[in-house]
């Protein structure tokens, strides 16, 4: 496995060193890129709202088709941003809400 890159970045505005992990970054920016759309944010406050959905309830809900549904769900899966959870022949979607911490963590510390 690759090691994950971490270097001492200093601005020229400011003597402090800010230590930057690349992994982490890259992690954090797929999620930001995932949730800055329109149509997943409103997944995510459905899903906020509800705690667990089917992919059914949420494209009847949101008035979509289910490839289109299903296409955007994917991607907050892979983001890490949802969790999937089989019940018999149903996948239940729900938050991660851990991870959405741990990546407004990662945004807030390098905004300060």
């Amino acid at each position: 496995m690759k090691k994950a890159k971490v270097e001492a970045v200093v601005p020229k505005t400011v003597n402090v060193d800010i230590v930057l992990d690349y992994a982490e970054l890259r992690k954090a920016a797929l999620v930001l890129r995932a949730v800055n759309h329109k149509l997943r944010q409103r997944m995510i406050d459905l899903l906020d709202e509800n705690k667990r959905m089917t992919v059914t309830e949420i494209y009847v809900k949101l008035r979509l088709e289910q490839s289109v549904a299903s296409q955007h769900l994917a991607i907050l899966r892979k983001a890490g941003v949802v969790q999937t959870e089989r019940n018999g022949k149903f996948i239940f979607y729900s938050l991660d809400k851990s991870r959405l911490g741990h990546i407004s963590t990662v945004v807030e510390d390098l905004a300060a």
